[in-house]
């Protein structure tokens, strides 16, 4: 009786293995990517693994460990919003300011190296390998000048992130 089970239990098995699997494709043929959607408690997870990663990458090219800072958290934070409200990419607030503006208001007083910026689907890491296949956000991120890092984003309810990153010397 135990022989009889094992090997039926062994066909349903083999058989559910044998199933096919539906996946959504898109036009292209790929499957349709999932919706990343970031939680209300993730805010620190996703800054720090963003931070570990950078810093992995500094570390690779000989540069010194960005650390994050709260003041060019809110700057990233406010431009990332900004962003979505004017439904476009680019480094110029709704008010006219520059990444050099925004700092300042947030009182930070080292100088920018820079800031990156995305309006995507993707997660933070996917954005981050994104970014460092371009030279000018690459050049940003890896700066050996760099001493603080903002990073932050604004999710819509459609799911689309617009992340930003500031670093800072």
């Amino acid at each position: 009786m135990v022989r009889l089970f094992t090997l039926f239990s062994a066909i349903v098995l083999f058989a559910a293995a044998c199933t096919p699997v539906e996946t959504s494709l898109a036009p292209d043929g790929k499957p349709l990517p999932k919706l990343y959607r970031i939680r209300g408690g993730d805010e620190g997870k996703i800054q720090f693994r963003m931070l570990d990663s950078i810093n992995s990458l500094r570390q690779a090219s000989g540069a010194q460990p960005l650390q994050l800072n709260a003041q060019l958290n809110a700057a990233a934070a406010t431009h990332s919003r900004d962003m979505s409200i004017q439904n476009r990419p680019w480094h110029f607030g709704s008010d006219g300011s520059s990444p050099i503006d925004r700092v300042r208001r947030v009182g930070y007083t080292g100088g920018l190296v820079g800031e990156t910026i995305s309006e995507t689907f993707e997660t933070e890491l996917e954005t981050l390998g994104a970014w460092m296949e371009q030279p000018d956000t690459r050049r940003v991120i890896l700066d050996p000048t760099g001493r603080n890092l903002g990073f932050s984003w604004f999710q819509e309810n459609n799911g689309k992130i617009w992340w930003t990153l500031v670093v800072g010397s």
